[in-house]
């Protein structure tokens, strides 16, 4: 998913300096002070980073904005060879996928920014997904930039033949709603049996979650009662289409079989529009967008939020320069104009008006209140190799225990993240 214990104590000298600016300030030689940031490719366009870069450079005279752009394969072991010194190359400000950051947080390296997110940055109302992760023992590290999140995208024509004039705000409408569009050739939903990124937003709604740690150690907790009762929604849910019991939504992927005109909904993040439209032309202007619901009215359904923090490695050779990129880039004037962009959610609840207009992205920034990132454990990227939630799902799902199924999957997820590295 890009879609992760040091604590810099910080002097309320040190403190003071880094939330002011540090623009007007010089290299020792009296020249130019370079600082560079790492960002991931296809994160932001040339476009916002040509803007961004000339805006940063313009109102803090004397720094050399150098943005370097990273590829998201081999980004974990270049990013620890900053972090602890071993990489010929530096960076004050890196770009990092927010459920990456617990792994660096472990392997240390990081400086603490918790004083800049409560007075500057507007901690208080970031996006949980992205900021639980960034966190550990109530000290901040990873800054909220922008969130992705799956939503509902369904067939407005299918719905309207169904008699369906409005999205359905509650889950037992939703099942309602998907057994009417369920008939003949035609699918109600197609859910892939092992989406398991829709299923712990399921999890998560009925109390339950993916693994607790207790004690210092990690428990898979996908037997649990709670959990169990996402997956039994998820069951029923996935029985009104013909999604593949034994696949993920990539195997085949969801947007090539929606595309073919007989699907009325799928559960994907909204950017998944473009590439169907783009396979079938016939369905522009077809497409329709909302959160996926909650048990209740009031609240929408929890969702597993992606996106990217940015961290300072506690090596950065300008700490107050870099702050003041972050300070930049999580103000509301480049949070606008990176998710009008770019379709992304900003980094704050209080933000999500910036995308009205966009039928997808506000669809996806109202699900986002309710966003969740997976356990907060340096090992969870262990866990989705080894996957072992995948081959539960379709045992559930094709009638065997699922009790007996949930407990194997739990067991092997304990394995996987109580174990030493």
């Amino acid at each position: 998913m890009r879609f992760h214990a040091v604590c810099a104590a910080l002097t309320a000298t040190a403190a003071a300096a880094a939330l002011t600016g540090c623009g007007q300030l010089t290299g020792a030689d009296g020249g130019t002070r370079k600082v560079t940031l790492w960002l991931m490719k296809g994160s932001a366009s040339d476009d916002f980073i040509r803007k961004f870069t000339a805006s940063f450079e313009k109102e803090h005279p004397g720094i050399d904005l150098q943005v370097e752009i990273q590829e998201w394969t081999g980004i974990g072991a270049k990013v620890n060879a900053v972090l602890n010194g071993s990489s010929k190359e530096s960076a004050d400000v890196i770009e990092v996928g927010n459920t990456q950051v617990a792994q660096y947080i472990e392997t240390g390296g990081l400086s603490e920014v918790t004083l800049e997110g409560l007075r500057a940055w507007g901690s208080k109302d970031w996006l949980k997904g992205l900021a639980d992760p960034g966190s550990v023992n109530g000290a901040q590290y990873g800054v909220p930039w922008y969130a992705a999140n799956r939503v509902v995208i369904y067939h407005k024509d299918l719905f309207a033949a169904a008699g369906v004039k409005e999205p359905p705000k509650t889950r037992a409408d939703w099942i309602a709603a998907t057994q009417k569009l369920d008939k003949g050739d035609q699918q109600g939903i197609y859910l892939a049996g092992q989406n398991w990124y829709v299923l712990a937003g399921f999890v998560w709604d009925e109390g339950g979650d993916l693994a607790v740690e207790t004690g210092g150690q990690w428990l898979g907790t996908l037997d649990t009662e709670p959990a169990q009762a996402g997956m039994e929604f998820y069951k029923k849910l996935q029985a009104l289409g013909d999604g593949p019991k034994g696949a993920d939504e990539e195997t085949p992927p969801q947007a090539e079989v929606f595309a073919r005109g007989q699907v009325a909904q799928i559960i994907a993040p909204p950017g998944q529009a473009a590439q169907i439209e783009q396979l079938n032309p016939a369905l522009k202007g077809k497409l329709g967008f909302f959160p996926i619901p909650g048990k209740t009215a009031d609240k929408y359904g929890s969702v597993l939020t992606g996106g990217s923090d940015l961290i300072i490695p506690n090596r950065t050779r300008d700490r107050a320069a870099a702050v003041d990129v972050i300070t930049a880039l999580v103000s509301e004037k480049w949070q606008t104009e990176l998710a009008r962009t770019m379709s992304y959610v900003p980094n704050k609840t209080t933000l999500a008006h910036v995308v009205q207009g966009n039928e997808g992205a506000s669809a996806m920034a109202l699900g986002a209140a309710q966003g969740r990132a997976t356990p907060k454990s340096a090992r969870w990227a262990e866990v989705e190799s080894k996957n072992p939630i995948k081959p539960y799902m379709t045992a559930a799902l094709t009638g065997q225990d699922p009790q007996a199924a949930a407990r194997t999957a739990s067991q092997a997820i304990s394995k996987v993240l109580s174990s030493d590295r």
